[in-house]
């Protein structure tokens, strides 16, 4: 299945690009997430190395919660880090009941119909 990178802010501002298959590299990253990060944004992720390289590579401030070993979110001084906000998304991809599921040759068009008014997403 392609993966999809999303990228989401406090104030709620996503940004979502289908990315190919395989593994997730720091190639990867550079091409499609840095187009809409803020270099002065601090980058909270999963614990994927990819993610980790990228930041370094650019000078991004980076933090990790780990979600396999049962991190679901973590205090950085007043601030709480997580990546719910995003799991939360993509659960609503794979559930898309309205068209019974996404198929991947058209998950392009279903995220570009998610961005359009009145979606109910």
């Amino acid at each position: 299945m392609d993966r999809i990178l999303v990228a989401r802010d406090r104030e709620g501002r996503i940004s979502d690009t289908v990315n190919c298959r395989g593994a997730l590299t720091a190639a990867l990253l550079d091409c499609d997430l840095l187009l809409s990060l803020n270099r002065q944004a601090l980058l909270v992720s999963d614990s994927q190395a990819a993610y980790r390289a990228c930041a370094r590579k650019h000078g991004i401030a980076h933090e990790t919660v780990n979600a396999h070993a049962g991190v679901r979110v973590r205090r950085l001084g007043n601030l709480a880090i997580h990546v719910q906000n995003v799991n939360a998304y993509h659960q609503r991809i794979k559930a898309c009941q309205r068209f019974r599921g996404v198929a991947s040759r058209y998950l392009t068009n279903y995220l570009g119909w998610r961005r359009a008014p009145g979606a109910g997403w």
